[in-house]
């Protein structure tokens, strides 16, 4: 069992930054990634990271965000810059029990390990 652990959520305003951090208390070898969810709506996929690095960002957040991990630390990394409004949501952390794949799935159904969820808040 993967525990993963976020951090670094808060209250901006529209164009600051926030950085994110994943721990994993254990080997995390699979793809890593961040999902988000707004009041009202399901949880959608912000970005994912192979262990090799390779990555896929929604289109919403290309250019704004940017994911990397260091596999020595178990921890995935998520710098925001330029937040937006409708950035506002609770950012899961998640991973995926195969070791070492080379796939980014994009549903929450790909991923068997999962934060509790960090809370990000940008005031226009």
């Amino acid at each position: 069992q993967v525990q993963l652990v976020e951090s670094g959520g808060g209250l901006v305003q529209a164009g600051d930054s926030l950085r994110l951090s994943c721990a994993g208390r254990t080997f995390v070898g699979g793809t890593m990634g961040w999902f988000r969810q707004a009041p009202g709506k399901e949880r959608e996929f912000v970005v994912g990271i192979t262990w090799t690095g390779t990555t896929t960002y929604t289109d919403s957040v290309k250019g704004r965000f940017t994911i990397s991990r260091d596999n020595g630390k178990n921890t995935v990394f998520l710098q925001m810059n330029s937040l937006k409004p409708e950035d506002t949501a609770v950012y899961y952390c998640a991973a995926d029990k195969r070791l070492f794949s080379t796939r980014i799935l994009t549903t929450a159904g790909g991923y068997d390990y999962w934060g509790q969820g960090t809370q990000v808040t940008v005031s226009s």
